[in-house]
């Protein structure tokens, strides 16, 4: 065992002087393992050189086991870490603004509409830029939400999305085009970011929402806007919001007509559940794939929730979380729903409510 420790070690760091990647030297040193081995099982019983190493292959065949075993292990730890999500690295291409910092004089030109209007100003736009604003979901209702916010310059937006663009989906979500088909829609919605708003950071997750992500992705946000399709995954957003106290608005889609609302509890409102406390059922709220939609309609609806976003991050209007509001394209109505708190939600019943002012 000596002598082959020393061997590898010479191969080692004859290897390591001569520049050989670590591939090479570990190739030499399986060569040589293979060479005992075989002088092992060629040599009679007897031999100086046999008893020299160790007499017997049984030994050398279990320390080739464990080090496969090694070597396996250190493969998959590597493969491990080599899927560690690139929505999760820090990207390097392009230093990320400083979002606490004052509104720089290209801000001040970008921003401008907005600081003349009363209502927001200087300090609106400030605190839009200390923002930060999850949405779930990039396809009908995310496209625009992200547009509008990204432009309107909320200063970090994060999307979780696992679907990737499809052609059925360019005619409603603007934000992807031909040039990203195939591609996940959170890295191409972070793609048409970049070109509009270089001021605004994107976090992309592409991933599905789960439970045992959910907390720890809304916990770093301040407000939700939630766009998803589907009766699980919005529970999901609602119960995380409530436990952790943050806002939630919510919109949907479905042919001509859509719905948006904020849920805040916390504000004296009610959550998603006391309004929906069942999933429908089937046929009654087809999707987008089963029942169609007209193309602006999420534009529509994906522009309000913006819109609400805004006015929740200024703190200025009237907010919508005591009323549903919902839109039908085909007739060209509005109309406003009162939404009341249900005491006994089983999501929100026992949290405290403290009414804002």
């Amino acid at each position: 065992m000596a002598l082959f420790l020393a061997a590898a070690a010479g191969f080692w760091g004859l290897g390591w002087m001569l520049g050989m990647p670590l591939q090479v030297r570990a190739l030499m040193i399986g060569f040589l393992y293979l060479a005992v081995i075989a002088v092992l099982l060629v040599l009679p019983e007897g031999a100086p050189l046999r008893q020299t190493l160790g007499g017997s292959a049984g030994n050398w065949l279990v320390l080739g086991v464990l080090g496969g075993l090694a070597y396996g292990y250190a493969v998959v730890l590597k493969r491990l870490r080599a899927r560690v999500r690139p929505e999760n690295k820090a990207d390097t291409a392009q230093a990320a603004p400083d979002q606490t910092a004052p509104l720089t004089d290209a801000e001040l030109d970008r921003y401008a509409r907005h600081i003349v209007l009363r209502e927001l100003g200087g300090m609106g736009q400030r605190r839009l830029k200390a923002a930060q604003v999850l949405v779930i979901g990039a396809g009908g209702l995310g496209a625009p939400v992200l547009e509008y916010l990204g432009a309107a310059g909320v200063g970090t937006l994060g999307v979780i999305d696992d679907d990737v663009v499809d052609a059925s989906n360019l005619q409603r979500q603007v934000i992807h085009s031909e040039a990203t088909l195939g591609m996940p829609k959170v890295f191409s919605a972070q793609t048409r970011l970049r070109d509009l708003n270089p001021h605004v950071i994107l976090r992309p997750f592409h991933r599905r929402l789960t439970e045992d992500i959910a907390e720890d992705l809304i916990a770093d946000y301040d407000l939700v806007l939630d766009g998803c399709d589907d009766f699980a995954t919005r529970a999901l957003v609602n119960r995380t919001c409530v436990a952790l106290g943050k806002p939630l608005i919510s919109g949907a889609i479905t042919q001509w007509e859509g719905q948006l609302a904020l849920f805040d509890p916390a504000t004296g409102g009610p959550c998603y559940a006391c309004i929906f406390p069942q999933e429908p059922a089937a046929g009654l709220a087809p999707s987008c794939a089963e029942g169609g939609v007209i193309g602006p309609l999420p534009g529509v609806i994906g522009t309000m929730m913006a819109v609400e976003a805004i006015k929740r991050i200024c703190e200025i209007g009237a907010p919508l979380n005591d009323a549903l509001l919902i839109y039908d394209g085909l007739w060209g109505e509005t109309r406003r729903i009162a939404l009341t708190r249900n005491p006994d939600c089983p999501v929100c019943g026992a949290v405290p409510s403290t009414e804002s002012s």
